[in-house]
C-alpha cells in the first residue's frame, strides 16, 4: 500500500471478506473512503454493512483480505484504530439509569479524555447535541431523537478523526432523522470523516460518496452525481396514467423494459437502453386506450440505481424489502 494512499484515504480495503461457517457475509469488498468526506454505505438488512463496519473498527477479524483505517492495519493495529475512531449504532449502549451529563462523563472516562479537558468536552457535547436544559434528565426518559443525539455526543466526546455510524437512524421519526443529519454536517465541516451505513435510500442525498452493497458484494461505488450520471445504461421514464394496474401490467410486456415500479401516484419504467423513448411509451399507452396524463424522462432515484445493479431475479424481492423498510422504519 502506497504511503500517499494512506495519507489521502481514511479507509482502504482490498478483498475484505468475512465468513461465518459456510455463509459469506462480506465478499471481497474493496473500499476507498477519502479523509474528510461523508461516505454512505447503502444496502438492505443482511447485505453485509454492519459486518464490514465491525471489521473496520477492529471488533471482528477478517477471514480474508486486508484493510487500513487512518493509516493503521486492521489486522495488526486494532487498538490504535479504536483510539482514533468513534462508533455509534442503532443499539448504542446508553445507560438509562444515568443522566445525560452522567452518560457523557462515563464515556469521557471510557475514552480516556484527560481530567483537565473532560468538563469542557462534556459542555461542548451538550451544546453540539442541543441538550442544554436536559443535562439532569435520565436517559430512560428521553425520546428516541434525543437519545440519538446523546449517543452521538458520547461517541465523539474524545474528538475522533473518523466516525462510524451503523444504522443510526433506523426506527427514528423523519424530523429526528433530519435533525441528526444536520449534526453530521456540522461534524464533517470540522474535518471529521463520517462513514454511515443505512438502508434508507433517501439518506444517500446527505453523502459525498456512496457504496452500494448487496449480498456481501459492492455493486457500485463513487461520487453521488457520478453514480447518477453513469449508473444506468437505459433511462427512467415517469408516467401518470389511469388505471394504474392495467398500465403497469401492459408496460411490463413492452420490449426494452427492464423494470416497472409504482411510486405513489406514478409509475417508473426503467429501460434497458435508450431506444425506448417517452414518446414511444406514451403512444403505446394511448394505443391501449389508457388515460395518459404525463410521460417524461426523469432523474433516477437512488433506489432505482441500486436495484439496477442486482440481477433480474432479485429485483422484485429487493424492491419489496426496501418498501417494507421505508414504510415500517425497520
Amino acid at each position: 500500500m502506497a504511503e500517499s494512499d494512506l495519507d489521502s484515504y481514511a479507509v482502504i480495503t482490498e478483498g475484505l471478506t468475512r465468513r461465518f461457517g459456510s455463509i459469506v457475509a462480506v465478499d471481497h469488498v474493496d473500499l476507498r473512503i477519502k479523509r474528510g468526506e461523508i461516505y454512505g454505505f447503502l444496502g438492505p438488512n443482511g447485505a453485509g454493512k454492519s459486518t464490514t463496519i465491525r471489521m473496520l473498527c477492529g471488533l471482528l477479524d477478517a477471514t480474508e483480505g486486508s484493510g487500513w483505517v487512518l493509516g493503521h492495519d486492521i489486522a495488526t493495529e486494532p487498538e490504535r484504530i479504536k483510539e482514533k475512531i468513534g462508533y455509534m449504532s442503532q443499539r448504542f449502549s446508553l445507560y438509562e439509569d444515568l443522566t445525560v451529563r452522567e452518560n457523557l462523563d462515563f464515556y469521557a472516562s471510557l475514552y480516556s479524555v484527560p481530567n483537565g479537558l473532560k468538563r469542557a468536552r462534556i459542555e461542548q457535547m451538550i451544546q453540539m447535541a442541543d441538550l442544554t436544559g436536559r443535562e439532569s434528565a435520565l436517559a430512560a426518559h428521553l425520546s428516541g431523537g434525543w437519545k440519538q443525539r446523546l449517543a452521538l455526543g458520547c461517541s465523539i466526546i474524545h474528538k475522533p478523526e473518523l466516525l462510524f455510524l451503523d444504522e443510526p437512524t433506523a426506527g427514528v421519526d423523519p424530523v429526528s432523522r433530519r435533525n441528526f443529519w444536520d449534526l453530521i454536517y456540522r461534524l464533517s465541516e470540522e474535518g471529521i470523516t463520517v462513514v454511515a451505513t443505512t438502508h434508507y435510500m433517501d439518506e444517500a442525498e446527505h453523502c459525498d460518496s456512496l457504496g452500494f452493497i448487496y449480498q456481501g458484494r459492492i455493486t457500485a461505488q463513487g461520487g453521488r452525481e457520478e453514480i447518477r450520471a453513469n449508473a444506468l445504461e437505459g433511462q427512467v421514464i415517469e408516467i401518470e396514467c389511469q388505471p394504474m394496474r392495467e398500465a403497469t401490467i401492459f408496460l411490463e410486456t413492452l420490449p426494452g423494459v427492464a423494470e416497472v415500479v409504482r411510486f405513489g401516484n406514478t409509475i417508473h419504467v426503467v429501460t434497458e437502453d435508450r431506444s425506448l423513448s417517452p414518446a414511444d411509451v406514451e403512444a403505446r399507452l394511448i394505443g391501449e386506450r389508457l388515460k395518459v396524463k404525463r410521460v417524461e424522462a426523469t432523474i433516477p432515484s437512488i433506489e432505482d440505481i441500486f436495484v439496477s445493479f442486482v440481477g433480474l431475479a432479485d429485483r422484485r424481492s429487493l424492491r419489496a424489502q426496501l418498501k417494507r423498510m421505508r414504510e415500517g422504519g425497520i
